[in-house]
This record gives C-alpha cells, structure tokens and sequence, in this order.
C-alpha cells in the first residue's frame, strides 16, 4: 500500500514553484518573511499552503530582509526573505547587503518577468542576477524545472558555510509555474552536517611558542567566535593563561562581563581604554576577528604589533594584520589544545587595574537623575531589568556606541550589533525575528528617533502578530552620530536635526501600546509595565546627546594619561 501511494504521489504534477517549497520544507525553514506581488504569486501561494513554513508579512521587504537578517544571526540556519521583481527586489538589497556584511545567513528570493520577455525593454524588468551578485555570495535563476532541488540547497549551502552570507535565487514568472519532470528531479538533496576540521599540529606548536614568548599578551575576539559556539572554550584560555580579552562588538558577550580578564568593547571611534589595552600587548591573539568589525588600522595603525591568528579560516589579507602564525580550524579545538599546552601567564596587573577604573566609571551614573536621559544611565538601568539572557537589539547611530562602550553582556548573542555593513534601520525588525526565534526572553529594541523612522512600519506587523517586543527610542531630534562626528571635526553640526511626532501616539495609531518618559527615574518601571504587558511597546524617551562630545574630551584625557603613566611593551 505504501509503495502505492509513494508511486501515486510521484505521478502527481508538480510545478516549479511547489518543488520550490518542498525544498524550503527540506531545508528546515520556518519562517519566509516579505510582500506578494504579481509576479511570485505561484510561489507565494504554494508558500501559504505549507504546513511547516510561517509566512510573516511585511510592512516592506527591508524589514523583511532585516528579519531573515536577525534570524539567521541567532539560529545560525538561513532565514528566508521574499520579494516579488522590479522595485521589491530593490527593496530588498539593504537588508540582504547587512547580512552579507555581517556574516549573517539569508537566502532572498524574487521573483523575475517571464522568460519570454528578459530580451526586451519590460515593465520592471532589471538584471537582478548583476544586481545581487556584489552583495552576495552566490546569486541564480530557475531557468529549468528540473534543476530547482539543486539551486536551492546551494543557495542554502553557501549561506550557511563559514564565512556566513546572503545567496539569492530568482523565479521567473512563467517558469514558477512548469512542471517537474518525474524521477530525479523531484528527489530532494541530502545536506549533511559539515565535518569538522582541525588545525595542523605544527600551527598549535608554533602558537604556543609565540604565547610563551609575550608578556603581555592580549586576545581580540571576534564574531567568528560567536558563530562557532566558543565562548565556553575562550574562557577557560583566558582563565588558565591569565590573559586579557578584549571584543568586538559583534562578539559582545562571548566572555561574561563580570569575569576579571573581560576588557569589554572595542570599536568606538574614539581611542578608549581597550584600545590601550591592546597598545600595550606584545603579542595579539586574534580569535575570530573579522576585519570588517573593525579594521586594522583601528588598533594596529602602527604595524608594531605581533599577531596570532586562531580561526576557522585563513587570515584576511591587509597590510597591517599579517600573523605570525596563522592556526586555522575549529576555534573551540584550537583554543583548548593551546591551553593544555602553554603556561599561565602573570596576571595582567596593567590591564587589570585599568578595568577597575573602568568598572568605577560605569558604576558612577548609576544614581543619576538628570532629564533628558544620559546615555550612559540609561544603559545602567536597562542592564539591571534585562536578565543574563534575554536580547538587546541595537540599531545603529550615536546610541549604538553607547551600548557598545556600556551594555555589558553575560552571554553571546545576546547584544546585536550591525558592525559589518552597519544599517540603519535593522533594529525593530530584527526584533520581531529575535522574539519569534526566543519566545521566552525579553526582546528589547534601542534605536534612535532616525533608525526607528525608516522601518517603523513593522510596529504594524508586530501587532499583526501579536509578538511582544518593546521598542525604546531615543529621541533627540538629529542624526546623533553624524552630529557627533561634525561637532568633533569641525566644532559644529549641519544638516542633522529634524522633528518627530509624537511617538506614544504613533504607537496606539499603530495598535501598540505606546509610552512617553517625562523623567529619568520612570526608565525601570516603565520598561518594566511594558515588558508585563505582553504586548508590542514603544516607550519615547528624550536623551541628552550633550555626552557624545564630553566623552571625547574624556577620553581625549584619559589616553594621554594612560600613555604618561606607561611606556609601551617591548616587541
């Protein structure tokens, strides 16, 4: 009976655009974020007919691209984004750019006119293939029936193999609906778990005589890292060699805060006290570090620095990160291996005492009660709501600096930050896709009153769906980081500012609760009322920008300083 039905089933029809999902279905995808339209119409149908695939509409198809963006980041496994051709493809690029950019998995999808009309001038016809093809890894079009089990798993296989990054696949119109041939063409692919690989034993020996060799040895972690799960393993190196760890902010978290070798975040324009920690080192451990986080000439401009590179893949190629050795393979194995096999290190009472007064200078706005919000009191306050793993997803703009420089972070992957391709706009559709991913933890989206501005239209979606994530904007009426920069370099700022509306009002136009804070100490039990809700928020909440200038001036200060107090290490 069974072979019956087996063989009854395969003599079914089936066209393009139904394969096509039987193979999503195959790949695990559960959500297809993004807009109909005329032309995928085929795709999107058979789309809302599957029984394993949630199909979230958008507002637009960046935060559709924004959410396949997030959810790729958290899973590790591609998220799934749709447009249909022309001006929803276009829509599109954004999005699939930053997750290209940040190393995210994303598979974009979209739809093309028929096949019978790309020779000609067409109503919104672009060359979408060239279009996607500087922005992904891999970009292909269904031209015959029988090759779509294939396009898709390696669309899917390159999206999800290290490095991670955006593919994209393009479905003709008329194509979405032909037929499957029988036999082969319908079998769907096998993707096996990816073999590990190991570095050589000659690189962990020569790594080792290069830790022996430093005195001031110093890891910088990069998201790589996080990818690779490597936070328990990092840990346990820094713990038993006694060497100082300074992250990038993609890797936020991947060592716990409160652990005593934790330098916090590098990657703020100004020179702060990590990247004196690694001004000091003689030799720099880099774990996972991509340069796109973060360029080498941000703490290497010198060319004085001995670097070590542990990662899954070979070193960039850059004139100012040059390893001496480079030990490529799974990062968890290699950092293990060179821990049973290296010697503890002093501790790094330099280090250490500079994160004491790093410590006492956070801990110093906790009692803060000037309105607007400082920034820096701000984040002292959402650090004591949010638990060790719930999510704060940052957008980008003079506050991403701040969560960066002080939203301390237990465990990876529970701070995001775009710091790749660094997109405004990311902030609250990638937290619809945090909270459909982690149900059970709190979801906070930070943005300024600009990022929330150009995708504020998912506030709608998530009501629509009923998926409770609390958006706080900062408002103070400009292009904070753009100001900052102005005020820095030309001691003045232009084209920046703007007016807002009334954002508690937007919300409840929008079906959302919607808050408004009036004074500082309201911060706590406002996010507090909005998280019990359990409903989508938006709490509006002026901040003091004034900070954004002192701090380079502090910092201004406190590296002349540090560099009066230190003479560099000997390399």
């Amino acid at each position: 009976m069974e072979a019956q039905l087996k063989k009854e089933e395969e003599n079914q029809t089936v066209t393009v655009a139904e394969m096509f999902v039987k193979a999503l279905e195959h790949e695990g995808v559960e959500y297809a974020f993004g807009i109909p339209g005329e032309e995928n119409l085929d795709v999107v149908d058979a789309m809302c007919r599957s029984e394993k695939i949630q199909v979230v509409l958008t507002r637009h198809e960046q935060g559709a691209a924004f959410m396949a963006d997030v959810y790729g980041r958290l899973t590790g496994k591609a998220g799934v984004c749709f447009s249909t051709l022309g001006p929803g493809a276009t829509n599109l690029i954004t999005g699939v750019a930053d997750a290209n950019g940040d190393g995210a998995p994303l598979v974009a999808v979209t739809a093309q006119v028929s096949s019978d009309k790309m020779h000609l001038t067409s109503h919104q016809y672009l060359d979408l293939e060239s279009l996607f093809r500087p922005i992904t890894k891999r970009t292909k079009m269904i031209v015959r029936p029988e090759s779509v089990n294939e396009i898709v798993r390696l669309a899917f296989k390159y999206a999800e193999s290290e490095r991670p990054g955006a593919t994209h696949i393009c479905i003709p119109d008329d194509i979405a609906r032909e037929q499957v041939p029988e036999g082969v063409a319908r079998k769907l692919l096998n993707h096996p778990d990816s073999n590990r690989e190991y570095a050589d034993g000659d690189s962990i020996d020569r790594a080792a005589v290069e830790i022996a060799r430093a005195r001031k040895p110093v890891v910088l972690v990069g998201h790589s890292a996080v990818r690779s799960r490597a936070s328990e393993a990092l840990t346990a190196f820094a713990n038993r060699l006694r060497i100082p760890v300074v992250n990038t902010m993609m890797a936020k978290g991947i060592i716990s805060y409160q652990n005593p070798y934790s330098m916090w975040t590098i990657g703020i324009p100004q020179k702060d006290f990590a990247n004196m920690i690694l001004e000091k080192a003689d030799l720099v451990i880099a774990v996972g570090y991509d340069i796109v986080e973060l360029a080498p000439a941000k703490w290497n401009g010198g060319d004085g620095h001995r670097i070590l590179h542990i990662d899954s893949r070979p070193a960039h190629v850059n004139k100012l990160y040059q390893p001496e050795v480079e030990v490529v393979g799974d990062i968890s194995d290699s950092l293990n291996r060179l821990a049973q096999c290296c010697d503890s290190k002093e501790e790094p009472k330099e280090a250490l005492e500079i994160k004491e007064r790093m410590v006492r200078e956070h801990a110093q706005y906790a009692n803060d009660l000037s309105f607007p919000v400082k920034p820096q009191k701000l984040l002292y306050d959402v650090r004591k709501i949010m638990g060790p793993e719930d999510i704060v997803i940052s957008d980008v703009g003079a506050h991403k600096m701040w969560i960066a420089r002080h939203y301390d972070c237990y465990k990876p992957n529970t701070c995001l930050i775009s710091n790749g391709f660094a997109t405004m706009g990311i902030a609250v559709p990638g937290a619809i896709a945090a909270k459909l991913v982690e149900s059970k933890r709190r979801v906070l989206a930070i943005t300024g009153d600009g990022g929330f501005m150009m995708n504020c239209q998912e506030m709608e979606t998530a009501a629509r769906l009923n998926v409770p994530i609390v958006v706080l904007v900062l408002n103070d009426g400009s292009y904070g980081l753009i100001k900052w920069k102005q005020e820095d370099r030309f001691g003045r700022h232009y084209c920046v500012d703007f007016t807002n509306p009334d954002f508690a009002k937007m919300a409840e136009s929008m079906g959302v609760l919607g808050f408004k804070l009036e004074k500082t100490e309201d911060l706590i039990p406002t996010l507090e009322e909005a998280f019990r809700s359990q409903k989508p928020c938006i709490i509006e909440c002026p901040v003091d920008y004034g900070e954004n200038t002192k701090l380079t001036r502090h910092l201004k200060e406190v590296m002349k300083e540090l560099v009066q107090d230190s003479p560099a290490p000997v390399v």
